[in-house]
């Protein structure tokens, strides 16, 4: 046989070869609703994501959940039984990772939520995690408010389950240490918080913890120093947001917060695990969205998708075809072997047993010093 006859039975032979489906991900945001801040940095993470993993096309359709349970819901249903996901990401909130999470695990289909969802026992299945814990974080402001001498603290926050978790947090890392001499509550939408703040300011604390997120967590910190309250304000790792600087202004200058190293990615001694990763990423967000627009927010969706492109991969090598439950398997499998993945906002080791896998001492103490973020320790 002539080669060039050779040669075009082999094109031949590889043209008929059947390329693979591409690799669809599904990412479900707040981008409306009192959680929008929250989810505006989800899209600036995925307006980052690359087009293609190991030579496949990688699709991304992010829907809108509107902070609404019943909406993330209806998101992750479409995803899976219209747009044939092979994995998903998000939500930014607990209540909507919950919902997301029993619609993800019954229908085998891997979800990195960035929202700090519990993923022990029974709920853990096919649901992993990029965000710290509540505890991690709320170990680290206690750690400080005891280094300054504080013995009593206020609570002020969401009358929700991202309030609820964080007031768990407290009790637990407080017992035997401080007293929780004042806990208030109010809504993410509520105009005021007037009534919550006089009540923790008769209880007269020597700190006081806001337990919030977003913008909505600046009004109690505006409330207490317009009422005069002199003592250290700490929020949860929640605010971190340019938005959440913007509305609170001069009121929140000094509030102190834990956080993944991606907010002060550049402040970070070098020994950092996390600092070249995450120098590299807000540089190119910042790039792309204008000076400080970075946020541990946009840092937490990276990673989330370093995780899910550590099960593309896996799942790929697996020769498994995207778009089958075979290759969704592959991914999640692919996802819980992660071991010292390091991302932008922390470092990853996952298990069999472990679907959050987050390393602590990423975790570091800033405040909000001439309206920026100020590396604290």
């Amino acid at each position: 046989m002539k080669p060039n006859k050779i040669l075009s039975l082999c094109i031949a032979a590889l043209a008929a070869t059947p390329a693979f489906a591409d690799i669809n991900i599904g990412v479900i945001a707040s981008l409306t609703g009192p959680a929008a801040a929250l989810g505006a940095e989800t899209r600036k993470a995925v307006a980052l994501f690359p087009a293609s993993v190991g030579g496949e096309k990688v699709n991304y359709i992010l829907l809108d959940d509107g902070t609404d349970p019943t909406n993330a819901v209806k998101n992750a249903r479409k995803l899976i039984s219209e747009d044939k996901v092979d994995a998903i990401l998000g939500p930014n909130l607990i209540s909507t990772a919950v919902a997301i999470a029993d619609v993800a695990n019954g229908e085998k289909t891997p979800m990195v939520s960035v929202a700090p969802l519990d993923v022990s026992g029974d709920k853990r299945g096919y649901i992993f995690r990029s965000e710290p814990s509540a505890d991690l974080m709320v170990n680290r402001i206690v750690a400080d408010m005891l280094e300054n001498g504080a013995k009593t603290v206020g609570f002020i926050g969401f009358s929700d389950s991202w309030g609820e978790l964080l007031l768990k947090a407290l009790t637990k890392a407080s017992e035997g240490k401080l007293q929780i001499v004042a806990s208030e509550r109010y809504g993410r939408a509520d105009p005021s918080v007037q009534a919550q703040v006089l009540k923790v300011l008769a209880a007269k604390p020597d700190v006081v913890f806001v337990g919030a997120s977003g913008t909505p967590a600046a009004m109690p910190q505006i409330t207490l120093r317009e009422r005069g309250f002199k003592g250290r304000i700490y929020q949860s790792h929640g605010v971190t947001s340019k938005e959440f600087l913007r509305v609170g202004g001069k009121n929140v200058e000094g509030a102190l917060i834990p956080v993944g190293p991606v907010l002060v990615a550049e402040q970070l001694p070098d020994s950092h695990p996390a600092k070249k990763n995450a120098v590299a990423f807000v540089k190119e967000l910042e790039a792309k969205n204008g000076p400080d627009s970075r946020s541990t927010f946009a840092g937490a969706s990276w990673d989330a998708w370093l995780l899910a492109q550590n099960g593309i991969n896996a799942a790929l090598k697996a020769k498994t075809k995207p778009g089958t439950p075979e290759f969704r398997a592959a991914l999640r499998d692919g996802i819980e072997k992660s071991s010292k993945l390091v991302g932008t906002n922390g470092v990853y080791s996952m298990s069999a047993t472990d679907h959050a896998g987050y390393d602590a001492a990423a975790i570091v103490l800033i405040k909000v010093e001439n309206n920026h973020w100020k590396l604290v320790k």
